[in-house]
């Protein structure tokens, strides 16, 4: 690894965190117990980088060592080890180039070209201040080579045109768009997806469960619901009822407004068509039946549909007792699809 040394002339002798940086300062400290506040040397380095202009300069470093109580010397070892770290004054959007095997094979080298020429050497700052540039190894988006990162930002799938008008848009204040610069979405094949296009792929269809192995099967329409007065069959054949996952729960009453022998448990933000169906199969067909769940009981629901605390997160009881007593506005204000 090349000796790193930072820059002292171009430090000045005084640095001060930003004070909307403070917050944050507070948030990694508060990630390591009081004897351990050292290991936060390295993202208090980086906010210490944002702040002064993009670089660590000596003071910098020295008020992140003052912060943690730690010797000048081992924060200066931090910074000049991890060349994530830049000790001298870089452009106000600096062009890190990936010239890593996959992006050097891809036309790494060409951009390089562009870079020396509209910028100059490495690192050399632009008079107008706003752009430098650098060589740095693997940036982790192989898939989408040649690539640079500006600042936080990628831009990937380049070409010496493509990058040549992004740092001319840079020089003169206008906008940039980060990502792909050809007609692809992300990682994506270049102008779309060839392979994989059948919908029912992804749509669940192909692996639908209506419903869990070994559950007990619903209860038989009573003859109220049939009309069939013969439905009830003999009387005098004792019949035990399946424990039901509502077994102890009273159903809405006949002559209710709220009244219905299946409710749209789809309703409820967090329940689909699968997961309605599952729980019809174990006997919950009304809000009601949700609505009277107990903690115990959404315990017992959540182990049987392969849940980890979801019930609760997506808050289903306090849904379905405001469905229940019919407060539908109210649910779809406080619950509506995308509120969860």
């Amino acid at each position: 690894m090349a000796l790193r040394r930072f820059d002292l002339e171009a430090g000045g002798d005084s640095f001060a965190f930003k004070s909307e940086t403070e917050e944050k300062i507070v948030f990694w400290r508060g990630k390591y117990p009081a004897d351990k506040q050292r290991s936060a040397v390295i993202p208090l380095l980086w906010l210490a980088q944002k702040d002064n202009n993009g670089w660590l300069s000596e003071p910098a470093m020295r008020e992140v060592a003052n912060r943690l109580e730690m010797p000048y010397i081992r924060v200066y070892e931090v910074a000049t080890f991890y060349t994530m770290f830049r000790l001298q004054p870089v452009g106000k959007f600096h062009v890190q180039l990936c010239g890593t095997t996959p992006c050097q094979l891809r036309g790494a080298e060409s951009l390089k070209d562009v870079c020396t020429k509209e910028i100059g050497k490495a690192m050399y700052v632009t008079d107008d201040k706003r752009l430098s540039w650098e060589e740095v190894e693997c940036l982790g988006a192989c898939v989408n080579a040649p690539m640079v990162q500006i600042n936080d930002d990628f831009f990937e799938d380049l070409t010496p045109e493509s990058l040549s008008a992004i740092l001319g848009r840079l020089r003169h204040g206008a906008d940039v768009t980060p990502g792909p610069q050809i007609d692809r979405v992300n990682s994506a094949p270049e102008g779309g997806t060839t392979v994989l296009t059948d919908a029912s792929l992804f749509d669940g269809s192909r692996t639908k469960v209506s419903a869990l192995p070994n559950l007990p099967k619903p209860p038989e329409p009573t003859p109220e619901a049939t009309g069939r007065p013969d439905a009830q069959g003999p009387t005098n054949v004792h019949r035990e009822e399946p424990a039901k996952v509502n077994d102890k729960v009273e159903p809405v009453k006949a002559g209710d407004a709220r009244a219905s022998t299946f409710d749209d448990l789809k309703r409820i933000n967090g329940v689909g068509p699968k997961y309605e169906q599952m729980l019809n199969d174990m006997g919950v067909t009304q809000y009601a039946h949700i609505a009277a769940w107990s903690q115990e009981k959404v315990d017992e629901v959540e182990k049987l549909l392969g849940f980890n605390d979801r019930i609760d997160r997506e808050k289903w009881v306090a849904q379905a007792r405001l469905l229940a007593d019919g407060k539908f506005d109210e649910h779809d204000r406080d619950y509506g699809r995308g509120k969860n």
